[in-house]
């Protein structure tokens, strides 16, 4: 679909040569990037958004054309199958960006012009929303010639009565975070209003949280004519830590609106001729030296169904430079079997390659490909020097052959007795599978056992990644309490603990967190109970939803 959307817009951009716009030199619309006549340089071929865009859906390419000055242009035969997409030009764009936690809540406002068909016809017009890291769409507001349109957000079972194919037409995830959206029979020449809302996840490493906006625009959505444009970005962070935020870089100039202990606003505005040929990127520190958190209360909105107090409890790593990290001890169960073959066991190889080559040299790692047997890379765990990599790669280019049934109890049951040695280590399984199996519930029990003999560092945590539909990993998942994640994740470096859920009773006014460091010392903080006044909650434990249950919507 991606590649598809590709052609569709360079034969748009072929098509847009068609309008004419006046013998006035300022009229001319801007140079487009010049491509090299052999090798195109990557910014050339690939015509993805990465910024907010509209494009106007062209089936019948003799509508284009400008509509305020026609150009008489021979007519042109044929269809084009699929429509071909004129980006549109755009008139103004304002960004809204609220940071709460590890959330950003992005809302865009942008108007566009239907440049491109003649005056007395009309086309489909299809947005599209590239996002930053996890994106979730929330919504849209759009006012165009022939009417005003809204977006929802409804469960899976509430669309249930939407006929498929009407809903495949409306849009939908193009590929990973870009998101296409249609806008029917708009008139030639006639502008849109387009408003649209998502959550995204704050990047964490080094003590630095990281936001990335969608914010490059290509020349050729930039009116002709020397007309002063407005670009305009406003960001407010809360942090909710109770502790100084540090601002770190920041693409684009901005002045500061507010400044408080754990808050910040900041706004950057300009008049432009040209627009941002930049992502807009921030980043800022939380100052604290050690491992610090928080538990934040709220109730309930009034008009909420469920009347529990609601809860986010968090716990941020610290200055981590100078930590020791856990060793790790990896094992890849990977399905080999008749139905992964194609395009399923080829990414898989890629993913496991990929996980393998971030593993530092003391970690341990293995992996078992299974179908009716089980075939091992090693009858123990293997340090992860280069050499050892180096062989798994080419055990798997010639033993991850797709062919046989599916049989997960035996590696499963392989996979717990490698991790289950040695105290000093975290232990990880990665069950990669795109069958149901008879004997799920013989696999669940096998889990449950082994599990309920191992606690602190030697619980092995087990992750299942599905393919296709036909699968019984939601088994190993029992919803006891309302809580996202549900299961606490240990603290890394990379990543702070952030959790949410709702709650009935009284919490005391303070709570004790403990731990175990690499170093094998333990760990008490305190952490402080607060009520949170200006951080949204629910649209928190949204968000936190959306991702781990996206199914769901």
């Amino acid at each position: 679909m991606a590649d598809e959307f590709r052609g569709s817009v360079e034969l748009g951009l072929q098509l847009s040569k068609r309008i004419y716009y006046g013998n006035e030199p300022s009229m001319k619309p801007p140079k487009q990037p010049p491509a090299m006549a052999k090798w195109p340089s990557p910014e050339v071929e690939d015509h993805l958004p990465k910024a907010p865009m509209v494009y106007a859906e062209i089936s019948d390419p003799s509508i284009v054309d400008n509509p305020d000055i026609l150009s008489y242009q021979p007519y042109v035969y044929g269809r084009c199958k699929p429509p071909a997409l004129i980006p549109l030009h755009m008139y103004g764009i304002e960004v809204k960006v609220d940071c709460y936690l590890d959330m950003a809540f992005v809302t865009v406002s942008g108007s566009w012009r239907l440049h491109c068909v003649a005056s007395g016809r009309s086309c489909d017009c299809r947005v599209a929303i590239p996002m930053g890291e996890q994106g979730s769409v929330l919504g849209f507001d759009i006012d165009a010639s022939r009417g005003s349109y809204h977006t929802q957000l409804l469960t899976v079972e509430d669309a249930g009565d939407l006929d498929g194919l009407a809903k495949a037409e409306y849009g939908g995830l193009l590929k990973a975070n870009l998101f296409t959206l249609k806008i029917p029979k708009v008139a030639g020449g006639s502008k849109l209003s387009v408003k649209t809302s998502w959550s995204q996840k704050l990047l964490y490493q080094d003590d630095k949280f990281s936001l990335s906006v969608p914010f490059s625009f290509p020349a050729y959505v930039t009116p002709p004519g020397k007309l002063s444009k407005r670009e305009k970005i406003l960001l407010t962070i809360n942090s909710g830590t109770g502790t100084e935020i540090l601002c770190e870089t920041a693409t684009h100039p901005l002045k500061v609106l507010s400044h408080e202990v754990e808050k910040l606003g900041f706004l950057y505005e300009s008049e432009v001729f040209t627009w941002s040929r930049a992502d807009f990127e921030f980043s800022y520190t939380i100052s604290s030296g050690d491992i610090h958190g928080r538990l934040l209360l709220q109730p309930p909105p009034p008009n909420d169904c469920d009347q529990r107090e609601m809860f986010a409890f968090y716990l941020f790593p610290g200055d981590s430079h100078n930590r020791k990290v856990f060793r790790k001890k990896v094992v890849f169960l990977v399905d080999i079997s008749g139905s992964m073959k194609g395009a399923s066991i080829e990414n898989v190889k890629k993913a496991v390659l990929s996980s393998l080559s971030n593993l530092n040299q003391d970690d341990f790692f293995n992996i078992i490909a299974f179908n009716g047997e089980a075939h091992l890379f090693s009858s123990s765990m293997e340090l992860a020097s280069l050499e050892t990599l180096q062989q798994a790669r080419e055990w798997m280019s010639s033993k991850l052959i797709a062919e046989g049934y599916t049989n997960i109890l035996l590696p499963m049951n392989q996979a717990l007795h490698m991790v289950s040695h040695g105290s000093n280590s975290i232990s990880f399984i990665f069950l990669i599978t795109d069958g149901a199996v008879e004997n799920e519930r013989d696999i669940c029990n096998l889990v449950k056992v082994y599990c309920t003999k191992e606690t602190g560092l030697a619980f092995p945590r087990i992750s299942t990644f599905g393919i296709g539909k036909d699968l019984f990993l939601a088994l190993f998942v029992e919803k006891q309490m309302q809580l996202y994640p549900s299961t606490i994740q240990d603290l890394s470096y990379r990543c702070p603990v952030i959790m949410s859920g709702r709650y009935k009773g009284t919490l005391p006014k303070s709570l004790k967190v403990h731990g175990i460091l690499a170093d094998m010392t333990a760990f008490i903080t305190d952490v402080t109970v607060h009520k949170a006044e200006d951080v949204p909650l629910d649209n928190v434990m949204l968000e936190l939803f959306m991702i781990l249950e996206p199914n769901m919507f």
